[in-house]
């Protein structure tokens, strides 16, 4: 069975060329068919982009159901990440991340966890947008890596994280996060080419958006669309993976547990 992802971290769907417009992005999205794209860095009901809610307008016009997180509240104003999908899913979590209470006024982070059901096997995905100080996404990689997220027993391969991790492969984080999961990008058996940057849109050269797999995965496709849109849309490159399901209720790494998705929040 296949399975296309899609990351992308969409700036509230304000351009390079600092233009609000998010049909344009939803044009990027489309363009790629996903079958699942995990999106950062929405706004809804933010004054600053009209008000309107962004998780659900994508959603409304990729003719997908969507499960957005607030890692922001600031009264009716909400920012943060959201997992978009046609498949059939359920919501498992969706919840905050530590901050690194050292730096005050670090923007707060969250991830969202859904399983999604492609043709009868149950996927766990994850996506989330990490922090930029080096100290700060260490302790949020960690807790995802944790009891609360990837060591509960609901976690059950195939699982998938992915999502703006603002780290690079050089990074602590990056290599913490390796040691318990593939990245979907290194060499294997059935992908064999040079790993794909998002960042900056105008000129990418910087590896920070990734998909992150468990066993029961292997990568068949990478690709990152580079045309006149996808570069002024958003200040990152979607980040699109073709995946084959090899195998079903494994452990999933960092632990295993009974199969199926119960609601954790």
């Amino acid at each position: 069975m296949k399975l296309r992802l899609m990351t992308y971290n969409v700036h509230r769907c304000v351009g390079t060329d600092r233009k609000l417009d998010v049909e344009r992005v939803a044009e990027v999205i489309a363009a790629e068919q996903p079958d699942v794209v995990a999106l950062q860095e929405l706004d809804v009901r933010r004054a600053r982009t009209r008000g309107v809610d962004q998780a659900h307008r994508l959603a409304e016009l990729l003719k997908m159901t969507s499960h957005f997180h607030p890692a922001m509240t600031v009264e009716e104003e909400l920012y943060g990440d959201a997992i978009l999908t046609w498949l059939p899913e359920k919501k498992v979590k969706a919840d905050g991340l530590p901050l690194y209470t050292r730096i005050p006024g670090l923007e707060p982070r969250g991830a969202i966890w859904v399983t999604v059901d492609v043709g009868g096997t149950p996927v766990q995905i994850i996506n989330t947008h990490l922090g930029l100080v080096p100290q700060e996404q260490r302790r949020q990689a960690a807790a995802l890596l944790g009891e609360q997220w990837m060591a509960h027993e609901a976690w059950k391969a195939p699982g998938i994280l992915l999502g703006d991790f603002n780290a690079t492969p050089y990074s602590a984080t990056y290599r913490l996060l390796r040691a318990a999961l593939r990245d979907a990008q290194s060499q294997s058996p059935t992908w064999r080419q040079t790993p794909t940057a998002t960042f900056p849109s105008s000129f990418p050269f910087m590896r920070i958006d990734h998909v992150f797999l468990t066993k029961g995965l292997e990568t068949v496709g990478v690709s990152s669309p580079y045309g006149a849109m996808a570069r002024v849309a958003s200040d990152h490159l979607p980040l699109v993976v073709d995946l084959e399901i090899t195998a079903a209720d494994d452990p999933a790494g960092p632990a295993a547990g009974p199969s199926g998705a119960p609601t954790l929040a």
